[in-house]
């Protein structure tokens, strides 16, 4: 679609594995660059199979679907609800991942187009929940700066914050505030090579968000 950030070889990878029964979604940074805030690419796609506690056959039917579309398929790691594909072709490389979810969508995925068929993919909403409870187990820059960029686009942040412990059990703002309060995301995100324009703002992001969240879990 236009302004996709997606990459040709990410199209493709969608399009071998669109017909899939039972159909899986797009979430995460996949979603975000091609659908929604578009604001930067992904190294990545996370396909997700809802209400499900294993993959059963998907992954061995992923995998053969998208070899039969003359993609290169190494699997990296898999358990019952969880694999990691390598994908490449002559245009590069991708890493799919494949999630059986046991929790249900909070709201029905979208149906849309993307590189000329035609998927589900979660709503701005699902995945600014998916990236707080993210931030709780994992020191990643992108979750931060994908959060800053939802809100900043008018996705709720307080009914995202109501909404996170239905995925994970052991969420809450103030548990959250305490994991990033004394984070330093900056130093990572300039590892990882981002540019000073970006970096600059991550700190003040999580000052605010940390104040946000205790300040929203205090009694009146």
């Amino acid at each position: 679609m236009a302004g996709s950030r997606l990459t040709a070889l990410q199209e493709r990878i969608l399009g071998a594995l669109a017909d899939l029964k039972p159909p899986w979604t797009l979430t995460g940074g996949g979603a975000l660059a091609a659908l929604d805030t578009q604001h930067r690419d992904t190294r990545d796609l996370d396909l997700f199979w809802r209400d499900r506690r294993d993959l059963g056959d998907s992954a061995r039917e992923a995998a053969a679907a998208l070899q039969t579309s003359g993609l290169r398929v190494d699997v990296l790691r898999r358990s019952p609800m969880f694999a990691e594909l390598r994908v490449e072709s002559s245009d590069g490389v991708c890493v799919v991942d494949l999630v059986a979810e046991p929790a249900p969508a909070l709201e029905e995925p979208r149906s849309v187009s993307i590189g000329g068929v035609t998927i589900r993919a979660d709503t701005p909403h699902e995945i600014l929940v998916n990236k707080l409870t993210a931030l709780l187990g994992r020191a990643e820059p992108r979750d931060l700066w994908d959060v800053k960029v939802l809100v900043e686009r008018g996705v709720d942040l307080d009914r995202a914050l109501a909404d996170a412990p239905r995925k994970d059990g052991g969420f809450s703002p103030l548990t959250l505030a305490w994991v990033l309060r004394d984070w330093q995301p900056a130093l990572l995100a300039h590892a990882s090579g981002w540019p000073e324009s970006i970096v600059g703002e991550l700190a003040p992001f999580r000052d605010w968000l940390v104040d946000r969240l205790t300040t929203g879990a205090r009694p009146e």
